[in-house]
Formats: C-alpha cells, structure tokens, sequence
C-alpha cells in the first residue's frame, strides 16, 4: 500500500490554514491584536505598524511588522496562520515598488514613511 507522504502533509496543513484574515501586501499598514501569556493570564495586546516583508507559503508563511515606539524602532516576525493573532485589520494600502521594504530601518520621521493609496 503506497501513501503519498506529500498529499497526506498537505492533507494536514490545510486544516490548520486560516481564512478569517483580510489580504494585506507589503507596504500597508496593519493594526492588530496579539494574544499575550503573562503568568497565568492571557491578554490582547494592540501592534500597529508597516508590513516590511512577506515571505514563505502555506502554514510556514511569516510577515514582519516594523512599528516606532518611543523614538525606537520595533519589528516583529509573525506566522501568517498563528493562532497568537487574534484580529488583524488594514488601515491602508501603501503604494510600493519593492517586495522588501528594508531601507525604512535607516530612515526617520517623515522619511520612513510610505506613500499611501488614494481610495475611491
């Protein structure tokens, strides 16, 4: 009895795969709430900032997120289909010509900024 050790993985990635989520490419800004363990409680904590990158498919997809805080530069690494994310939601769409959007890091105030999509 042969099995297709490939169809049965892909079997099992697509019932952990999520669909609740919203289609967002680099350059917009997202707002979400990440769920929090501290000590014996879980929490929502608001991140809000500029998807810098996507990279991978399927259940090993990731985003980062780069956001300023106090003056300081904050990027987190999140899987797309994690269940840590409990919301996301995009403010709005940036107008980019890279897939990578790495060169925000050096830059400061308006300059780090991305241009915005004019909504109809």
């Amino acid at each position: 009895m042969a099995t297709n050790i490939g169809a049965t993985i892909k079997a099992i990635d697509e019932k952990k795969l999520r669909s609740d989520l919203p289609a967002f490419e680099v350059g917009d800004i997202v707002k979400m709430k990440v769920r929090v363990q501290e000590a014996d409680k879980t929490r929502l904590h608001p991140f809000e900032g500029t998807v810098i990158r996507k990279t991978g498919r399927g259940l090993k997809a990731t985003f980062t997120v780069r956001k300023i805080s106090f003056g300081e530069g904050v990027e987190r690494v999140f899987p797309i289909h994690s269940p840590v994310i409990e919301s996301l939601e995009v403010v709005s769409k940036g107008v980019v010509k890279r897939a990578k959007l790495y060169y925000l890091r050096e830059r400061v105030g308006k300059k780090a900024r991305v241009k915005r999509q004019q909504m109809q």
